[in-house]
């Protein structure tokens, strides 16, 4: 049986993706393709009339969803297979990353005018409900009105937020809410990790090293109800418009922009590398050196941090006026401070996937791999690695101030000074 879905890019139908025999096809409407506004969907998507076969089509789309168990436990409660993208999209797809919206033929998104009325406010009692429900139904596959999407293994939410009067015993000073109906949220939620101790404050804290290191970083706040701590991040694919209503930005990951299927999104199982970033960068972004030079930063953050698990999809493009750019620092999670979890990251630094066998050599490898000047390169490793320590400090001192303070982030600074004193080291002996 065939089937269609229509696929809606900032308000207007551009394309259909069509099931057929378990195969997916894309392919761009001629109005749309005609349009003096007409831009891709993906850089592995190009503007063209032909249709995309399964083998192209397929790693753009699925890599919308959510992965592994998590996605075969959305595709138990919409009852289809966990390999059945359409399915599953037909079913999540009215809050994707990005500008995408999915629908039946003949349906249309809503007027974001009436957005606030599709919008379920919670109290605390129905957000701690929420979080209790998300282990055992993913991104509340199934509920009612929600259609809500995000790639990735971990448990999240795309939610809305509104500031409040902050009051006595007010434990946050803000509301959330669910968004209905495919409207546009603006944070995503995200719980603790089962397993991960403190993984909340890890990620909040990593974030804000990286901030406090003036990268560009995805903001983040802790909340709590009743015995639960989350995160919210606030989405930069996200944007209030002159009405106040939100409004979405166009981006996508490094995996679907290099039509790589995010079951390969790990360098060790034919996954991107991270020449293979930069290079994309270099061929879609303009001007493209503010954005090589902020990847490095991300990559040298993420090792001296101990953050293993930066793999292809944890890396985005940005779509904006000027055009495709690098996206802010986002799934930032200092995992080699839990010897459970592996030590092994997930791109390449020149031969060696250990921080422990990391030597000078091998960042010059991978600044071949790059088209990097080692000089400049070892410059800003080596620049990272003497402020680093010190930030971490006084990032934790803000922490205590407002009483978010947790063990793990006395591990998380340990490691980074441990790292950091390691690779001044390694530079100083290989040269």
């Amino acid at each position: 049986m065939v089937r269609d879905l229509n696929v809606w890019f900032f308000g207007e139908c551009v394309g259909v993706l069509t099931q057929d025999m378990g195969q997916l096809s894309f392919r761009y409407l001629p109005k749309w393709l005609e349009s003096k506004s007409a831009k891709p969907l993906s850089q592995s998507l190009p503007l063209v009339a032909e249709p995309f076969g399964d083998k192209i089509a397929k790693p753009f789309f699925a890599g919308l969803l959510p992965e592994g168990d998590k996605r075969s436990a959305v595709a138990k409660i919409l009852k289809v297979s966990s390999k059945n993208y359409f399915a599953i999209l037909d079913g999540i797809g009215g809050e994707c990353a990005g500008a995408l919206i999915f629908l039946e033929p003949g349906q249309s998104p809503p007027s974001l005018q009436h957005a606030s009325e599709s919008i379920e406010w919670l109290d605390d009692d129905q957000l701690f409900g929420v979080l209790e429900r998300l282990s055992k139904k993913p991104l509340l596959a199934g509920e009612s009105g929600l259609r809500l999407s995000l790639a990735g293994a971990q448990e999240k939410l795309p939610v809305v937020i509104r500031e409040m009067q902050r009051k006595d015993g007010l434990a946050n000073p803000f509301e959330i809410g669910l968004p209905k109906n495919n409207v546009p949220s603006s944070y995503i939620l995200k719980p603790e990790i089962s397993g991960v101790e403190g993984s909340v404050y890890n990620e909040a804290f990593c974030l804000s090293l990286a901030k406090e290191l003036k990268l560009v970083t995805a903001n983040a706040k802790i909340g709590c109800t009743k015995n639960k701590t989350y995160l919210l991040v606030e989405r930069y694919d996200r944007v209030l418009d002159h009405s106040g209503q939100f409004k979405r930005l166009h981006q996508e990951d490094f995996s679907q922009a290099l039509g790589i299927p995010p079951e390969l999104k790990y360098q060790n199982e034919g996954g991107p590398t991270i020449g293979d970033g930069f290079a994309l960068l270099r061929k879609v972004t303009s001007p493209s050196a503010s954005n090589l030079l902020r990847l490095l930063d991300y990559i040298i953050f993420n090792c001296l941090v101990g953050n293993n698990d930066a793999h292809a999809k944890n890396f985005s493009l940005l779509y904006g006026q000027n055009g495709p750019q690098l996206a802010p620092l986002y799934d930032v999670l200092s995992t080699a401070v839990y010897p459970d979890l592996t030590d092994k990251m997930s791109m390449k630094i020149g031969s060696k996937y250990r921080f422990d066998e990391l030597y000078a050599r091998h960042w010059q490898q991978m600044g071949e791999a790059a088209q990097l000047g080692y000089s400049p390169l070892k410059k800003r490793v080596l620049e990272i690695a003497m402020e680093l320590p010190n930030l971490a400090k006084e990032v934790q001192t803000q922490f205590e101030v407002n009483d978010c303070n947790h063990p793990i982030i006395d591990k998380i600074i340990l490691l980074i000074e441990e790292r950091c004193t390691t690779t001044t080291h390694r530079f100083s002996i290989d040269n």
